[in-house]
């Protein structure tokens, strides 16, 4: 398939500032109001739906898996902590935060500090913050790395000063500095995951895509690409042909350029797979505005409420995720486990985290090192079930 197609340039200036706006609705009055109150409503509303959803279906996924007794991870006071996110003006990590707030008051303990770079083009900025908090001597830092193995110096700083480092939605690669990570999901079924969606848009004939990622130093973005292009490179998906990878930033006006320069450099492009929530609603947002979508679909991973209308109007099929409150939950758990030592980290210590269950922690097989606990589970969306 082979055809013409013109892009409205001088509609890009004017779309990025619509998006940057949507997804990075800023306040001045700190870190922890980063939405505005429309995005507020929307997250709330996501929030709620994925995480009644994830608990009524996560029950294969929160069982013990070592035998014996799990450790009820219970109040022992209060615990000072920083919840360090990739940066604080994307929807899922004030989500991700309200979880661990959740968890704090379970637990009888002061919410963490939740602080991080505005921008998570700033794929360094985190590292300051992980060196404030060790200053500052926190109890526990919980961090969903943006800084690729940079970031490992100052974690383990912290581990030598002995605060624990549970990083959560991406890991320290090395795992060097690490005390555990929570993964939301297996990162190769991630790969799986989005190239079933492919086949399932695409069709048996395949075609082009191309991958639209965050930044090249995000740990967990990195992982799940490389996972599914493993699962494409079998004999089931030799229809599916991957043409590039590209990296918006987590910023809503980069990534609606670089999806239109997909579409502009690759004529017979059908798919861009954007493993990232701001890259999928900008290249959705995009498409539309330039009344593409009956030539390009655009998947991937993706908030409810960010998401139905494109969904529902055939732009974006399907897509994928899970809930950020519950994986925010879950972290402050096993960081508050460690920090007043209830819990260690250490291959097959069992524990209960309140409303999730029980957990065991385990060796990570998606790196060479590192130990991981597994949340799941995935939820893929499509008209069925998107707006429900």
């Amino acid at each position: 398939m082979t055809r013409s197609r013109t892009t409205k340039r001088l509609l890009v200036p004017v779309l990025g500032l619509a998006l940057a706006l949507a997804a990075c609705g800023g306040d001045d009055n700190g870190d922890d109001e980063a939405t505005t109150p429309s995005s507020e409503a929307a997250t709330s509303e996501a929030t709620e739906a994925m995480t009644t959803e994830a608990m009524e279906s996560s029950a294969p996924a929160t069982e013990a898996s070592g035998g014996g007794d799990a450790v009820a991870i219970e109040s022992d006071g209060s615990i000072t902590g920083t919840f360090l996110p990739k940066c604080t003006n994307i929807p899922v990590f004030p989500e991700a935060n309200s979880g661990a707030e959740e968890a704090a008051e379970e637990l009888g303990s002061e919410p963490a500090a939740f602080v991080g770079p505005a921008d998570c083009g700033d794929s360094t900025g985190q590292i300051e913050f992980m060196t404030n908090a060790v200053t500052q001597g926190v109890d526990a830092i919980m961090v969903s790395n943006n800084a690729g193995d940079e970031l490992s110096p100052s974690a383990q700083d912290a581990m030598d000063a002995g605060i624990p480092v549970v990083s959560w939605d991406s890991p320290i690669p090395s795992s060097e500095g690490e005390s555990v990570f929570v993964a939301q999901v297996d990162f190769d079924e991630t790969g799986q995951v989005m190239a079933d969606m492919a086949v399932d848009i695409l069709g048996d004939d395949g075609g082009q895509f191309a991958i639209l990622s965050a930044t090249p130093d995000a740990a967990n973005q990195n992982a799940w690409i490389a996972a599914m292009e493993e699962v494409i490179s079998g004999e089931e998906y030799a229809n599916l042909e991957l043409v590039d990878t590209v990296y918006g930033n987590d910023v809503a006006e980069d990534s609606v350029n670089q999806a239109l320069a997909l579409v502009d450099q690759y004529p017979d492009l059908e798919l861009i797979m954007a493993p990232t929530t701001v890259g999928i609603v900008a290249a959705a947002q995009a498409l539309t505005q330039e009344g593409l979508c009956d030539e390009v679909k655009v998947s991937g991973l993706g908030l409810p409420s960010e998401m139905a209308e494109y969904t529902m109007s055939g732009c974006a099929p399907q897509f994928a995720l899970w809930s950020f409150a519950d994986l925010g939950y879950l972290s402050y758990y096993v960081a508050y486990g460690l920090a007043t030592e209830q819990i260690t980290a250490e291959e097959g210590q069992q524990f209960s985290a309140g409303r999730m269950g029980d957990y065991t922690i385990e060796a990570d097989p998606t790196r060479d090192a590192g130990l991981r606990v597994l949340m799941g589970p995935f939820t893929v969306y499509d008209e069925t079930n998107v707006e429900g």
